[in-house]
């Protein structure tokens, strides 16, 4: 595991893991001040979902590890943080619907991934993917301070709701070119 964290890609994949347990405590703490060191946390948990692919291609640091953890660091810390603003109801009602979508089609990709993977197929990501991942971060970070800041509720929200749409939009197009594959 030491020659693994030698790897500064590998190091920004399970730093995004190593934040959530603080994220969590300071989510639930009562205080402003803890919402806005969450939101801290949770951008340098963002931040670092680029970078690690960022830095693995740019320094030559790709590796099999990383291969294999940087969607699953991704898609734990994601899913967690949707699940905590639900659970603490900064997420309500048919908003729910949106982290569903979200959710379904993380497992959607991983699972049409995991089938292509074998077979040599690549599934690269779309530039409107990236858009539904930033539109996605912006919205989960708004909604991390929403009980301090009634804009980032509202722009939280309507985010949210973007992100959903375009989760749709390119969950479908992996589903078809996944199907596509499936049926050559």
């Amino acid at each position: 595991m030491n020659r693994l964290m030698d790897n500064l890609a590998n190091v920004l994949t399970m730093t995004r893991l190593a934040l959530l347990p603080f994220m969590v405590v300071l989510f639930y703490l009562p205080f402003e001040w803890a919402a806005w060191l969450c939101l801290f946390l949770f951008i340098i948990g963002s931040v670092t979902d680029f970078l690690d692919g960022w830095v693995a291609r740019k320094f030559n640091q790709v590796s099999e590890f990383g291969k294999f953890m940087d969607p699953i660091s991704d898609k734990i810390f994601v899913i967690t943080t949707l699940l905590m603003l639900v659970s603490a109801d900064r997420i309500n009602d048919f908003m729910v619907l949106a982290v569903v979508i979200i959710i379904m089609r993380e497992f959607l990709v991983s699972g049409i991934r995991e089938y292509l993977g074998p077979k040599n197929v690549k599934l690269p990501v779309t530039n409107l993917a990236k858009w539904k991942t930033t539109a996605q971060m912006i919205a989960t970070g708004c909604l991390i301070i929403a009980p301090y800041d009634f804009y980032a509720d509202m722009l939280g929200k309507i985010l949210l709701l973007i992100a959903a749409i375009l989760t749709v939009m390119t969950g479908w197009k992996y589903l078809q070119s996944g199907l596509n594959h499936i049926k050559t």
